[in-house]
């Protein structure tokens, strides 16, 4: 995954958190993360999500996983 894409995607993730009224440290508790990778995801250097974070991250949004995936560059 490029630099790019992983900001894409972390960005996306921020505005899911939001939009679902969701601090960072209440999403990580509903997906099983620690706030700190959380943290990471959405922030300037962006670690690589895994298919198995998205997973959790779409379950912790009450989202299917494909939403998680559904961002414009």
């Amino acid at each position: 995954m490029s630099r790019d894409i992983r900001h894409l995607l972390g960005k996306h993730i921020r505005c899911l958190r939001e939009r679902s009224g969701l601090t960072q440290e209440e999403l990580a508790d509903r997906a099983g993360i620690s706030t700190k990778y959380l943290q990471n995801l959405e922030g300037k250097n962006p670690k690589t999500a895994s298919v198995v974070t998205l997973e959790k991250l779409a379950k912790g949004l009450g989202i299917p996983i494909w939403e998680t995936l559904k961002f414009r560059n």
